[in-house]
């Protein structure tokens, strides 16, 4: 039976800390299960009360490397911040990771959320939603193949071009919620996603929220068919060893393979086409025991 959905994993974050050569045993042990995407979270640091200060490695230079050590699966980041680097040089850095993978990159973006980070790298945090879509337009122009000069209130390109020309134009996935952004960039985005706990983590909630997008699209003069709906999971195969902090309005999903995927069937007939599994723990471990998830779901 084909399956019904893609599958992807996300790599750790701020878990704890993890060296690249755990990095590389995970996504080498994701290809070889069966994964179709590993995913890479785009932060710098993390400031909470009573947490001990926490921080990724740069998420480009993550991904970057996984391109040169994997052969078949998709790489993205979920999602670039596009408040943290110039457009130009984003629609640059996807280019190359890209052209490294031979065609294996999707770009996801976001305006960012976490304003302890911006105000620690010097970075605004001010008018998050219009910094973003001019960004977006230069970005998806440049990607485009286009020589573009844009004069905005806060990016400026003067005949950028992407050289040298990409061998295709990079999918970009949006990972934002905000109306007035999706209005602005669904015309032009090749999918959608959200995280666990804006839906609820089950596959009602989804149909929900997948409703809300395919409305906003219409409304925006895009066929909502033209647009892929990707769902982050929260999954828990050991609960006691949990990593990350609970939600109880978005339990982690939990249980024997089959049962797990019977919700992500769920969860594709509620419209999604992907569905990125945030593990937790998140370990090369759980990323193999995953594999029997996925061979329930081919089943």
């Amino acid at each position: 039976m084909p399956r019904p959905l893609r599958v992807g994993v996300q790599l750790p974050e701020v878990e704890r800390i993890v060296r690249w050569p755990e990095y590389e045993a995970m996504a080498r042990a994701a290809e070889e299960v069966g994964f179709d995407s590993i995913w890479i979270g785009d932060h710098l640091l993390y400031r909470e009360d009573g947490r001990p200060e926490r921080g990724p490695w740069d998420a480009w230079t993550v991904m970057a490397a996984l391109a040169g050590v994997t052969e078949r699966v998709v790489i993205g980041p979920l999602v670039a911040c596009l408040g943290f680097h110039p457009p130009g040089l984003v629609a640059r850095m996807a280019a190359a990771i890209d052209e490294i993978s031979g065609g294996r990159f999707v770009l996801g973006v976001g305006s960012g959320w976490n304003e302890p980070e911006f105000r620690a790298f010097g970075l605004p945090f001010d008018h998050r939603a219009s910094r973003f879509l001019e960004s977006f337009e230069i970005i998806r122009r440049l990607l485009a193949g286009e020589r573009v000069t844009s004069a905005g209130r806060f990016w400026q390109v003067e005949d950028a071009v992407l050289l040298p020309p990409p061998a295709r134009v990079t999918p970009i996935m949006l990972g934002t919620s905000g109306p007035r952004q999706l209005a602005a960039t669904l015309p032009y985005a090749d999918s959608w996603n959200t995280w666990w706990d804006a839906y609820g983590n089950t596959a009602g909630g989804f149909a929900v929220r997948n409703a809300e997008i395919s409305a906003i699209a219409e409304s925006a003069g895009r066929d909502p068919g033209e647009v892929e709906r990707s769902a982050c999971v929260l999954v828990s195969f050991d609960p006691s060893a949990a990593e990350r902090p609970r939600d109880d309005d978005a339990p982690p999903l939990t249980g024997s393979p089959d049962h797990m995927a019977r919700a992500l069937r769920d969860l594709a007939e509620a419209g999604a086409h992907e569905a990125i599994l945030v593990l937790d723990p998140i370990s090369e471990t759980t990323v193999r025991q995953s594999g029997e998830v996925l061979a329930a779901l081919d089943a």
